[in-house]
């Protein structure tokens, strides 16, 4: 495709992301308490975005993954939290 059709198919999606994105920091910004590793997270994910580079996906993706290799013991919750409680912000 080219830059056009992309943008013509792909735009509007983005830009409702980028706004859900800037009111859930809102939201966060407005409550009470103090913030977790999930906060860390998303703040040091979003520098990548305006990076130049053509890895961004991947980038975010790494910046909220578990970097470690070797498996736990056993699990310390039921799910998923979406990002790594061992990052640094």
């Amino acid at each position: 495709m080219t830059r056009d059709q992309v943008l013509d198919l792909y735009f509007m999606d983005a830009r409702c992301k980028l706004i859900e994105l800037a009111a859930f920091l809102d939201r966060v910004d407005r409550s009470e308490g103090e913030a977790d590793f999930r906060l860390a997270a998303i703040r040091k994910a979003l520098p990548l975005l305006s990076s130049a580079h053509a890895e961004r996906a991947k980038s975010v993706l790494m910046a909220l993954s578990d970097p470690t290799v070797v498996p736990i013991s056993a699990a310390t919750g039921k799910g998923a939290c979406g990002a790594w409680p061992g990052a640094t912000p």
